[in-house]
């Protein structure tokens, strides 16, 4: 996989790589902090003395600011470019997750991952749509998938740092540590030139977001996609989020080997970001997402029922191969299916609306879970999801190999239209 990320990279220009690594830093940096939560939550409950059901509302607390980060930034990208606002926003939630490491409770805690997700609502939407828009439009594919890898990376980083970290330091520790390698994005979003299509959009067309949704069908398809992030987040968290607490706590497996399972289907998570996202160039978009999650219902079993490390591990690599692998083809989907006017706007608030329907998911998973066991708490949240996914896929649209600052705000894209190939 690395000469093929070479061989890539190798027709990109120097902005572009840079572009492509800020945003794919960032990313790895939304699932760092956010799966150090995840890891750690059940660390945190014994010291503050708080229920898990009450904990996994942290990570709820985060999704739930995501869509004000994504609106607030978002609409300051549209107005005046992706690069300042990128770079203020790293080091915002920055500075909140090195806070975490001090909160002296749960509520100081909760207070500061609703901050958190303010931060990390910029990110994403910001990041996929400068690095989407300096790619070259052939390639999207790939980047695309490569670029969702990142968020595979950050929970394998995340499953490290626990190993190494915590042991010594605590779970305090492991969010002081985060520190660093947002400094690191930082700098090298610094070095980033502005998005040459978002200077074309504007040099065009300065018409506001409110005017552009003015159009019925840029509603209609902005609604869809919230419906499909929705499902998308679902899928996601409910194989994600639950399943280190599954492995500790309902299989009384020690907490490395959760850890050394973690980095297995991280991996796995990575290995199909990258391969179904460039074969969307071929397949198409939609089509790679069917097959993906239809692949994922067959694992579900394996994935649920497994109480072996060897059959946990081979389950859940293939699992994320079908999971994150849909994901891959995300970061193009959403900025192809947005008009050039909000496409700093668009793709952010769609995917972290979707976030905030789906926040639920966990404090969900525990609910079963304390009544029913793990396997069936994740079976009936996961195998409803993959079906949804399908389903919505069908019925949607895509935009495919469009060519971005060919539209505006007026008259949008085809992606905006709905009269986009199928």
């Amino acid at each position: 996989m690395l000469e093929t990320v070479r061989g890539q990279a190798a027709g990109l220009t120097k902005d572009q790589r840079n572009a492509f690594v800020a945003a794919y830093l960032g990313w790895v940096m939304d699932a760092f902090d956010y799966f150090l939560v995840v890891l750690v939550y059940s660390e945190i409950a014994d010291d503050f003395h708080v229920s898990l059901t009450d904990m996994a509302f942290l990570t709820t607390a985060t999704l739930v600011m995501r869509p004000v980060g994504a609106l607030i930034f978002g609409l300051w990208a549209d107005r005046r470019g992706r690069r300042v606002p990128l770079m203020v926003d790293v080091v915002f939630y920055s500075i909140v997750g090195f806070a975490c490491a001090f909160a002296p409770d749960y509520t100081v805690l909760l207070v500061l991952r609703l901050l958190y997700g303010i931060g990390m609502g910029g990110e994403w939407g910001l990041g996929a749509a400068l690095a989407m828009e300096k790619i070259p439009t052939e390639r999207r594919g790939f980047w695309s998938g490569l670029l969702q890898s990142g968020y595979s990376l950050g929970y394998l980083l995340a499953a490290v740092a626990f190993f190494l970290i915590e042991p010594v330091f605590g779970w305090r520790g492991l969010f002081a540590f985060s520190l660093l390698p947002a400094l690191v994005a930082l700098w090298v979003r610094s070095r980033v030139e502005e998005s040459e299509v978002w200077e074309k959009s504007v040099a065009l067309n300065r018409t506001p977001a409110h005017r552009v949704f003015r159009n019925p069908a840029v509603l209609r398809r902005f609604v869809y996609l919230v419906a499909l992030m929705t499902a998308f987040n679902w899928m996601s968290h409910g194989t994600q989020d639950i399943y280190p607490t599954f492995v500790k706590k309902g299989l009384d497996l020690s907490a490395n080997t959760s850890i050394a399972i973690a980095v297995v289907y991280n991996i796995g998570a990575m290995i199909g970001g990258v391969l179904l996202g460039a074969y969307s160039e071929r397949l198409g978009r939609r089509r790679t997402i069917m097959i993906a999650a239809a692949a994922g219902l067959v694992v579900v079993p394996f994935f649920v029922l497994s109480t072996t490390v060897g059959w946990l591990m081979l389950s859940s690599f293939l699992m994320q191969v079908c999971v994150q692998g849909a994901w891959g083809v995300i970061p193009a989907h959403l900025t192809e299916m947005s008009p050039d006017a909000v496409r700093g706007f668009y793709p952010g608030v769609t995917y972290q609306l979707g976030n905030l329907i789906a926040a639920l998911n966990l404090p969900l998973q525990e609910f079963l879970a304390e009544r029913h066991g793990y396997p069936s708490a994740m079976a009936w949240t996961i195998v409803p999801t993959l079906a949804v996914v399908i389903l919505l896929s069908v019925l949607g649209k895509e935009a495919k190999g469009i060519r971005f600052g060919s539209g505006s705000a007026e008259a949008p894209s085809r992606a905006a239209t709905g009269t986009v190939r199928s």
